[in-house]
């Protein structure tokens, strides 16, 4: 659990840290539909340096990026893994029944690969270098058009900033109940698939018991300080867009012209 970063705000003064949350937000997005236009080497090169630029200004030591995305490895291997064995095409490796490896197979597997990580590693960037609550106020900020279509934006964006805020918590607390029950002598991963399941059932019930009284404690301290679901609010914070926050966007459209650039015209869909 404590190699989980997600929610978690690393304070600094980079580059990345002074950019507006609503910059960063749609950056990300950004770049998320960019990655779709490599479909070779050179691309994903230029796209790697591109993730490496952003990680370097960030300020946040690498070896942090890497426990980020160390949990969510096996999920992504085996995303490779199914990629591999459904995609044919090129030359023939191993073809045993159903099994099949080929050239594409093993080529978009790397590609899917490198798609994933670099996905994870700019978005723990926004997370890291953006507070909560700066970050729920660029959402509401990015969604206040929808208004005029009756979407409850301020709804959507207190019940982010309050998932973001105790995720941290809850993963913390997680750890602390996990070493609790190990030093009463609980061994974790040990055992059948049912004794395991067993050994969940003393960290779940305390976590589901303290969620609730959190829950009902946040909501008191809201109906004290007078919170009224669909009334006009004013903010204290401002965000405030700088040359910077221009500059980076352009800076995501030079990395498009430069990906379509480097662009191959192949027959294999990415």
């Amino acid at each position: 659990m404590n190699k989980l970063i997600l929610g978690r705000y690393f304070p600094g003064d980079s580059w990345i840290h002074q950019l507006d949350p609503r910059s960063k937000l749609l950056a990300c997005i950004y770049f998320i539909f960019v990655l779709f236009l490599a479909n070779n080497w050179q691309t994903y090169a230029l796209l790697w340096i591109f993730t490496l630029l952003v990680m370097y200004l960030s300020g946040v030591s690498f070896k942090t990026y890497l426990r980020g995305v160390r949990p969510l490895i096996w999920l992504i291997l085996f995303t490779v893994f199914l990629q591999v064995l459904f995609t044919s095409g090129g030359t023939i490796y191993v073809d045993w029944g159903p099994i099949t490896i080929s050239e594409f197979g093993l080529t978009n597997g790397v590609y899917i690969f490198c798609r994933f990580v670099m996905i994870v590693f700019v978005s723990t960037v926004v997370t890291l270098t953006t507070k909560p609550i700066d970050l729920t106020d660029g959402i509401n900020s990015l969604l206040r058009p929808l208004r005029a279509l009756k979407v409850p934006v301020d709804e959507f964006a207190l019940m982010l900033s309050i998932s973001l805020r105790f995720i941290p918590n809850l993963l913390d607390e997680t750890q602390k109940v996990m070493d609790a029950q190990a030093a009463r002598g609980t061994d974790f991963g040990e055992g059948s698939l049912v004794k395991q399941m067993k050994t969940l059932v003393p960290i779940f019930l305390p976590l589901f018991v303290s969620s609730l009284n959190r829950a009902e404690e946040l909501a008191n301290a809201m109906e004290v300080r007078g919170y009224q679901s669909g009334e006009k609010r004013s903010t204290f914070r401002r965000l405030t867009w700088q040359k910077r926050d221009t500059l980076c966007l352009i800076f995501m459209l030079a990395l498009t012209a430069g990906l379509a650039f480097l662009r191959a015209d192949g027959s294999i869909l990415h």
